[in-house]
């Protein structure tokens, strides 16, 4: 995994293959407990069409750390969220921009804390994340390569410990 808390602008910089369009796929969230349930079922019907289902999990449970994170620290007067997906060739992105411009505070838990874990998530299984400015505030984004592994379980990076570094090469 590799971090860039401060990087990025719109879209990854990478460019699709010759012959692979940018898809993407913008919807409005309320920043209200839902909003993670509603994400959730975005990413699902996205991946479906995109033929990467294999990614629905991570995918799912990664927007869903993405947008409560939003709902529980960005709370502004702003009333919604905007969940951003892409995909293009061999990588897939999925950001949560709100009205905080603060950018978010990763921690290692420790404990019996019931939270803290989030960002421990998005560490080991995003293959990138970052934050970028926005007009009205950021986003907070993470990547995902979107091709499947050759052998089973290939693709499956076991979860560090609270506070370790990770990174994927």
């Amino acid at each position: 995994m590799t971090a860039d808390p401060f990087g990025s602008s719109i879209g990854s910089g990478r460019a699709a293959a010759p012959g692979t369009p940018l898809q993407v796929r913008l919807v409005a969230l309320p920043a209200a407990a839902q909003a993670a349930g509603m994400a959730r079922g975005r990413v699902h019907d996205a991946l479906a069409l995109w033929g990467l289902r294999h990614l629905d999990e991570t995918a799912t449970l990664l927007v869903s750390e993405l947008v409560g994170n939003a709902v529980r620290h960005a709370s502004t007067d702003r009333s919604r969220l905007e969940l951003r997906l892409e995909v293009a060739g061999t990588w897939l992105r999925i950001e949560v921009s709100d009205g905080d411009p603060r950018p978010p505070q990763p921690r290692a838990p420790s404990g019996l804390e019931e939270s803290g874990f989030g960002f421990v998530l998005v560490e080991a299984l995003a293959d990138k994340w970052g934050v970028r400015e926005t007009a009205t505030g950021k986003a907070v984004w993470i990547e995902l390569t979107a091709e499947q592994a050759n052998e089973p379980g290939e693709a499956l990076n076991a979860i560090p410990a609270c506070g370790a570094a990770s990174e994927k090469g």
